[in-house]
């Protein structure tokens, strides 16, 4: 995980105007919301790098609520549209979503249903899709 937070920062793209990582206290807000608890791998992205930009894909964060990223958006479109409702979803990849469950494992989403294809940790999605995209 922490070989993973090291290189995400190195390879991420420096931006005009970055977001700011939220707190504690945004977490808090953003469960209330969501009426459901982050995951603790979610909630240390959230935490460490959800300001970091990379690649093609554009993971959820929590900051902006004006933001195309901004997770209560992003799971309530999610979760009218074909997510269950128990997972979040951690980054839209046009209609497809990245979610992750409680127990904090990956898997994507479509109108076809879930792939077959899982990642363990966010970590490891972080590492093999969005270092890649």
């Amino acid at each position: 995980m922490e070989d993973t937070i090291e290189l995400l920062r190195e390879q991420a793209v420096d931006v005009p105007v970055p977001l700011s990582l939220p707190d504690e206290d945004d977490l808090v807000s953003i469960e209330e919301e969501l009426l459901i608890p982050l995951p603790y791998d979610l909630r240390l992205f959230l935490l460490e790098v959800s300001n970091v930009v990379y690649g093609s894909l554009a993971p959820v964060t929590i900051t902006d609520p004006h933001a195309h990223t901004h997770l209560p958006d992003v799971a309530s479109v999610a979760w009218d549209l074909y997510v269950p409702r128990h997972l979040i979803p951690v980054c839209q990849d046009g209609d497809r979503y990245y979610c992750i469950s409680e127990e904090g494992q990956i898997s994507l989403w479509s109108a076809e249903g879930e792939a077959e294809e899982t990642w363990r940790s966010l970590w490891l999605w972080v590492r093999d899709i969005w270092l890649n995209s």
